[in-house]
Order: C-alpha cells, then sequence, then structure tokens
C-alpha cells in the first residue's frame, strides 16, 4: 500500500491501483483541457456571432451550436469526453504526485544540453601541505535534481567536486571524516568525470534541486571547470495533456465547421449517422469489441514475456475487422438498398445532389466508425495500461511501475491511428462499390481487397523472380489496389520501435488521397446510375 498525497490529501491507495490509474488520469488531465480549451473558442466564436457585422449565417450556425451538438456524433463524444475529464479532477486522489506532475508542463521544453564554466582559483591547503577543504570553492547550477539525466564535469586541473559542503569534524573526531562521508566525484585533467542517473555507482545528488557543486582545486593554477548538463523534463509522460487536449478541440470544431460550410452534405451524413447507430450490429460491434478486449487481457499467450505485444496486435486486428464489417454493412444498406427500394430518388427529388449524396453517406459511416474506434479505443489503452500489472502480478516479477504503464498506453494509440486510416481507406473503396452492388457482393469484394491489399506487397517481392506474366499481374494489383500493408504496425511492436509522428502523416496524406480516389470513382458510377 501506497500513501498517496493527491490534490485533495493523503490516501491509502495500493501501488498496483495508482500505478495503473495514473497514466488513465493523464488522459482525463488532457481531457478537461480540451474541453476548457473548446468552450474559451466556442465563447469567443459565439461572442463575434453577436456582434451586429458578423454574417447572418455565422448567427445562425451560433444559434443551431446547442443542437448541432445534441444531435450529431459530437453528444456521445461529449459524454465520454465529460467522463475522462471527471477522472481527470477526482482521479487526482489515487495517483502519484499530482501536484508535481501538473507543474511538469511548465518544464516540458526543458531539454537538451546546458553547458556551464567557471574558473576555479586554487584551493589552500593546510599546514600539513593537504587541501583544505573548508576554502572550496562554490559554483552555482540551481537546478532540478529531476530534470538531470547526465552531467559531464571538465577541467585542466585535479579537482574534487561534491553536491554537499563540507562540514568540518567535531573536535575530537578524525580531522577527514567531514570528507570522507560527502559524495566526491573526482575530476582528473586528462579524464573527465561522467554522472548519470540510475548508476549506482554514481554518488547522489540532492533530492530536490541541485543549488551548487563545491569544487576543491589540487592544482596550483587556476582550473576552468566545465559543466554540461543533459536535461530532460522530470515527468515527460504529462506532455500527453497538451496533446489530448488539441485531439478534443480540433475532433468538435472539425465537425462543427463541415457542417457550417457543406450544410446539406452534413444532413446527409447525420441522416447516415443515426440510422446506423440505430443498427443492432452497431451494439453488437461494441459489444462483441468490448468483451473480446477485455478477454485478450488474461489469455496467455505463452510469449515469455512480450504478451502485451501479443494483446496489442490482436486488439488492433479485431477493432479493424469489426469496423470493416460496420463500414461495409453502412455503406450496402445506405446506399445499395435506398437505390433499391427508391429512397435514394426520393431524398434526390429535393435540392440535393448526387455528389452530396454519395459523399454524405461517407461522411456519416466516417462518423459512426469514429465513434466506435473512440470507445473501442478507449477501452484498449485503459487495459494496455493494466496489462504490465497483471503480467508482473502473474509471473512474480517486480511490480510494473507507473511510467511503464503509460509508456505501453501511448505507444498503442499510433496502432490506433493507422487502423482507422485502414478502415476508413476500405469505407471508401466499400461506398464505391455499393453504388452498383448489393450487400453480399459487397462483402465479398471488400473483405477480397482487405486481404490483397495486406499481401499486395509480398506478391510483387516474391514475383521478382517468376514468370514476367506473374510480375505483371502482381504490379497490376500493386497499383490498383491500396497498400494496406503501410498502415500494418506490427513489425514495430515486435520491435517495441515507436511510430515516428513523419510516419502518421504520410500514412495519413496516403489514406486522404486513396479516399478521394474511390470516391471520385463512387461519384462516377453513380452518376448515369438509373435511380427510377
Amino acid at each position: 500500500m501506497t500513501n498517496t498525497v493527491g490534490l485533495f490529501g493523503a490516501i491509502l491507495v495500493p501501488d498496483w491501483l495508482s500505478n495503473w490509474l495514473t497514466p488513465i488520469w493523464l488522459l482525463g488531465v488532457g481531457t478537461l483541457a480540451g474541453l476548457i480549451l473548446l468552450g474559451v473558442l466556442l465563447g469567443l466564436l459565439a461572442a463575434i456571432g453577436w456582434s451586429p457585422i458578423a454574417p447572418a449565417w455565422f448567427r445562425r450556425q451560433m444559434r443551431e451550436l446547442p443542437l448541432a451538438v445534441r444531435e450529431g456524433v459530437l453528444w456521445p463524444v461529449l459524454w465520454i469526453a465529460v467522463g475522462l475529464a471527471f477522472f481527470g479532477v477526482f482521479g487526482a486522489l489515487f495517483v502519484r504526485q499530482p501536484g508535481e506532475m501538473l507543474l511538469g508542463l511548465t518544464r516540458l521544453r526543458v531539454a537538451g544540453q546546458v553547458p556551464l564554466e567557471f574558473q576555479v582559483p586554487p584551493t589552500p591547503r593546510d599546514a600539513e601541505g593537504d587541501v583544505d577543504f573548508r576554502h572550496e570553492t562554490a559554483v552555482p547550477i540551481n537546478w532540478p535534481t529531476a530534470e538531470i539525466r547526465e552531467m559531464l564535469l571538465e577541467s585542466n586541473e585535479d579537482l574534487s567536486v561534491s553536491p554537499q559542503q563540507y562540514v568540518p569534524p567535531a573536535e575530537g573526531e578524525r580531522r577527514t571524516l567531514g570528507a570522507a562521508e560527502r559524495p566526491v566525484f573526482r575530476v582528473s585533467s586528462d579524464e573527465p568525470y561522467r554522472w548519470r542517473r540510475g548508476d549506482f555507482q554514481s554518488p547522489a545528488l540532492p533530492p530536490e534541486r541541485l543549488e551548487n557543486l563545491y569544487v576543491a582545486n589540487h592544482g596550483a593554477n587556476p582550473a576552468t571547470f566545465r559543466i554540461t548538463l543533459t536535461v530532460a523534463p522530470a515527468f515527460r509522460e504529462v506532455k500527453i495533456i497538451p496533446i489530448m487536449a488539441v485531439c478534443v478541440a480540433a475532433f468538435f470544431l472539425v465537425y462543427l465547421a463541415i457542417r457550417a460550410v457543406a450544410p446539406r452534405l452534413s444532413a446527409i451524413a447525420l441522416a447516415t449517422y443515426k440510422s446506423e447507430i440505430a443498427q443492432p450490429l452497431f451494439t453488437i460491434v461494441l459489444m462483441l469489441g468490448i468483451f473480446a478486449l477485455l478477454v485478450f487481457v488474461f489469455l496467455p499467450y505463452n510469449t515469455f514475456g512480450e504478451d502485451i505485444k501479443m494483446l496489442k496486435d490482436s486488439s488492433f486486428s479485431l477493432i479493424m475487422v469489426l469496423c470493416l464489417i460496420q463500414a461495409v454493412w453502412a455503406a450496402s444498406v445506405s446506399i445499395a438498398e435506398e437505390v433499391e427500394g427508391r429512397t435514394a430518388l426520393t431524398v434526390l427529388s429535393k435540392p440535393i445532389q448526387r455528389p452530396s449524396f454519395v459523399l454524405g453517406k461517407f461522411l456519416g459511416i466516417s462518423w459512426t466508425l469514429a465513434l466506435t474506434y473512440i470507445v473501442l479505443g478507449l477501452v484498449l489503452l485503459i487495459l494496455v495500461a493494466y496489462k504490465p500489472i497483471y503480467d508482473a502480478r502473474e509471473t512474480a516479477k517486480e511490480e510494473a511501475t507507473w511510467d511503464l504503464c503509460h509508456y505501453e498506453m501511448v505507444m498503442t494509440v499510433p496502432g490506433l491511428v493507422l487502423s482507422f486510416m485502414q478502415t476508413l481507406v476500405l469505407a471508401a473503396v466499400s461506398v464505391a462499390i455499393s453504388t452498383r452492388l448489393p450487400l453480399l457482393a459487397n462483402f465479398v469484394l471488400s473483405f477480397s481487397i482487405f486481404v490483397l491489399g495486406n499481401i499486395t506487397p509480398v506478391l510483387v517481392q516474391a514475383s521478382q523472380t517468376q514468370w514476367e506474366i506473374v510480375s505483371f499481374f502482381a504490379q497490376l494489383l500493386a497499383t490498383v489496389l491500396p497498400n494496406l500493408e503501410s498502415f500494418n504496425i506490427q513489425a514495430a511492436i515486435a520491435a517495441d520501435v515507436e511510430v515516428p509522428p513523419s510516419y502518421l502523416g504520410f500514412a495519413a496524406l496516403y489514406c486522404a488521397l486513396y479516399c478521394g480516389v474511390a470516391l471520385l470513382l463512387a461519384l462516377l458510377l453513380f452518376e448515369d446510375r438509373d435511380l427510377a
């Protein structure tokens, strides 16, 4: 049990519970910050909307803002965000050092190397010719100890450096006792000294702040004492707070911007979204996904300590397949069946063009998929944060720390983002197919494209040494079909390698381009479709 000091006092919390909840609390704080940021931005927009110089359409959008939040995907997302924000407030009772973590937000930009240089005069000697540590030189450092990762000490003279000031021994004690009891770094003129955090052979620094280093110059000449501090934020994990805040605010603002700029398209999207979440399949996908994710946590994978990698890989595949089923079903029901049932003819008899109809259907399917990914992705993040604790308790290993739980949780996010991009590509392809073919054919073609898109790079590589006709068809498939292997991070999970933001950016660009091509094909196929 740990006596955890939260923002509201000290309570007794089990170690494993505090380690598990701390990463989730950081998500909650980020969500709370995002809601506050969103409220400020919407307040500014509302103030502009009340101005008499604001355009009429802008004032109308501000008046309809509460309705826009309540009737679409923003409403369930808002409740999820409020729940996370609530935990961001009261979860501080169960986490470690919440105040210090929040203060660490102001030190996120502290990273890199800090060079310092001092001139240290020769230290006087006593009657016996030894260095008199009572006259050592104090050089100011004034840096939080928790942020110092490494310290390189260099000099052109032999030095004795200590983070503690020399205390002369009391009368009757050995003369050198005061110097022997404190940590000392020995810096040679021909060999620098390197202090590293976590190195058991390195003397400890003061727990709170390194104010000064006390230097004794053993040489006869003044010493040029150079110190290079390698620093990093004490709580680097808190950077998830501003990232989460921006993501929350951006999701709401993007939805409202699309609704304001393209009202007809948004009306089709809203009707599609409402229709899909009312389908039993939506509830089945959510319940089945949550149940399977819970089971995955406790399955014995027999991977010799690598169970969490199997959990991530299995969860990504599960969520993507469930969302693909939902996307194909939604595209077929909302386009193919509406065309067959003459519902599309009724809709298009109003002032709605065919491009708005197709793009609106895709947008509504995308909002449905986004809600599914938010729910299942949040459940997965919570379970991944618990998985190191469960594995440590099952194998009788050392208790997993909260920063390890946070690391595993954060490493899961790129996989969810890439999986969502892959689902969007397949949803766009499914929309194009549904403009001409019914549900069963859509399922067969979409899942065939899903399989071929994931193995196309392998086919191209394997066909290099085969007949030309085989190589031609492999290249043709690679050109026409989406390269879904680009959204697969199984290799990164196996190697425990972080996915760089640049890769996510290129993947997002590829996703947007291929979705654009697929939707353009959908428009061409739907343009001359006889709806009567």
